[in-house]
């Protein structure tokens, strides 16, 4: 920095400006914060001031959470970490420092180090830029080999060996899915977090790759703590008791989970499956803690009843269906006589859906069926907010109700004919559909808990999962072609 330059800067902190620092005192650096236990607001701001720039300051912005000498200090140890003059031991230890520090920051310190992870190990521009040109010119000759793997290395960012090294400490994988889902919420209102975003879900799809996973089967004999994770984290069926917990864990139930040896007290995603003695078309006895359980020995089909991700720092990295078929296979070895594996599922999208798409439903609907729903709510030519307004008490409709029946079109329509890029609007028929499923059934007052009500009307699917079957379901799915069974297509108007 020229004397000019420092001057100019120096002045400026005597002149009044809106945005003078705070009186707010920061974290001296990450290991004086964690023996000061100092903290800021607890809510991340907008996007400021890139990190570049606020390592070249003096004086921190009134949003900003470290000054420019603590970032700059925060910045020296995350490089530490990585230092190539120290061993991977070494280097985890000293990551293990900084992560002791971001477990006791506000929220707002945290977002300053996401900041700095993601804009300050960046891959070198013109490395890269001349590595891609000796790309170009190789192609097509012998150093074409050769000439890739030196583009690929060259566009490797420091940033992938950062997060490497923090893996290397004992829970050094738990705390980085952690920082992960801290900073998921905010990577839309800051565009900056998303390279360190990408780089995270990439290592996470190789550090979880389910051949390193270990499939468990949960029991009510195992520890009570790792049943307690099972009632925190259930996503589809809220789990309201012990007795609760004790009826899906029964004789005629089975509970399995994948495990990454690193995370090895809490499942990263589970599955809830009944053994029955036919296609369960709702969820109230299979939640009735009073019902007998079913005799196992003649079991011909498992129900699939509730999926539940675990981990939100994981967001991107799929295991589901590798889960669905390891617990197929483990089923069919305990169970020869298994024949059918199906779901239970909600149709979550479906209210939503159809209260913008009501009209143009009635509007495929012939003379006959528009005549008949019009009697039914009272008016005639009946509107999209008449048919609606109808069906807000679905219990109270009959089997013969019009009402009932467009519901169930409707929802057979935004299955089997809905889709967006060529998938599955619904999240869960995407899930299972892109599992080489297919849509079975619909189910009238499968969910009647003011949830299912909700979501979809009382509606709930069965997902059918023929084993000899799912390529090809898979192959019409990509030709954006929904499998259905001839029961959905006869709902189809």
């Amino acid at each position: 920095m020229s004397a000019a330059e420092w001057l100019t800067r120096s002045v400026a902190r005597f002149a009044p400006d809106k945005k003078a620092p705070t009186a707010t005192p920061a974290s001296e650096s990450p290991t004086a914060a964690k023996k000061s236990g100092s903290a800021v607001s607890s809510q991340p701001q907008s996007a400021g001031r890139s990190t570049r720039e606020r390592l070249q300051a003096t004086l921190r912005q009134k949003e900003e959470a470290l000054s420019p000498r603590v970032l700059r200090r925060t910045l020296e140890e995350l490089k530490a970490i990585v230092d190539p003059q120290v061993s991977e031991v070494e280097g985890g230890r000293r990551a293990k420092g900084v992560a002791g520090w971001y477990s006791k920051a506000a929220l707002n310190e945290r977002r300053d180090m996401w900041l700095l992870m993601s804009e300050q190990f960046v891959a070198d521009a013109q490395k890269a830029k001349a590595a891609q040109a000796q790309l170009a010119a190789a192609l097509g000759t012998p150093d074409e080999a050769v000439a890739e793997v030196r583009y690929r290395r060259a566009t490797v960012s420091p940033r992938r060996r950062l997060l490497q090294r923090f893996s290397a400490f004992p829970e050094g994988i738990r705390f980085l899915v952690d920082l992960r889902a801290d900073m998921l919420p905010y990577l839309k209102a800051d565009k900056r977090l998303q390279a360190l975003d990408v780089e995270m879900e990439y290592m996470f799809s190789t550090w979880f790759d389910v051949g390193f996973l270990d499939l468990r089967r949960i029991s009510w004999d195992s520890p009570a703590s790792l049943i307690e994770k099972l009632i925190k984290y259930e996503a589809v069926h809220d789990i309201k008791s012990w007795a609760d917990m004790k009826n899906r864990l029964d004789s005629d139930r089975r509970c399995y989970g994948f495990f990454h040896p690193r995370i090895p007290d809490e499942p990263l995603i589970f599955v809830e499956v009944a053994l029955m003695n036919d296609m369960a078309s709702s969820i109230t006895p299979l939640l009735d803690e009073s019902a007998e359980p079913t005799d196992i020995a003649k079991a011909t089909t498992a129900i699939f009843y509730s999926i539940s991700n675990t981990q939100a720092g994981l967001r991107g990295v799929s295991f589901g269906d590798s889960l669905i078929k390891r617990v197929v296979e483990t089923l069919h070895a305990e169970f020869p006589r298994l024949k059918t594996f199906a779901t239970l599922s909600p149709v979550p999208g479906f209210r939503h859906w159809l209260g913008k798409n009501a009209a143009a439903m009635l509007q495929l609907l012939d003379e006959k069926e528009l005549s008949l729903l019009g009697r039914a709510v009272g008016f005639e030519p009946p509107s999209a907010q008449h048919f609606l307004t109808a069906a807000e008490q679905p219990m109270a409709l009959d089997e013969k109700s019009p009402v009932r029946r467009i519901l169930l079109c409707c929802a057979a329509h935004y299955l089997g004919r809905t889709t967006d890029d060529g998938l599955p609007q619904d999240p869960v028929a995407r899930f299972h559909l892109g599992n080489g499923a297919r849509v079975e059934r619909l189910n009238w007052a499968g969910d009647p808990s003011a949830k299912g009500l909700k979501q979809s009307f009382g509606l709930m699917v069965n997902y059918l999962y023929d084993l000899k079957k799912l390529d090809k379901h898979r192959g019409l799915l990509a030709q954006g072609k929904v499998p259905v069974s001839g029961d959905i297509e006869d709902l189809y108007i």
